[in-house]
């Protein structure tokens, strides 16, 4: 499968189909949430030592769980 690098957003008119590959951080690796909203990131330790999705509202990383990422 070959592998495309593109910024923007992605428009479809017929569906989106594949995967999308997140960046993997920790908990002390993720970079500042500031200026970032909407990025979302997966983060290896973020839900009290469980690995979780987050997403930036723009200050802190929010888990799928709506709580800020955490380590244990």
């Amino acid at each position: 499968m070959g592998s495309t690098t593109f910024s923007g957003p992605v428009n479809s008119d017929n569906g989106f189909v594949g995967s999308v590959q997140l960046p993997t951080f920790t908990v002390a690796s993720a970079p500042a949430a500031t200026g970032l909203t909407g990025t979302s990131i997966f983060v290896s330790n973020g839900r009290a030592g469980a690995p979780t999705v987050a997403v930036s509202d723009g200050t802190n990383w929010i888990s799928s769980a709506g709580v800020t990422i955490a380590a244990a």
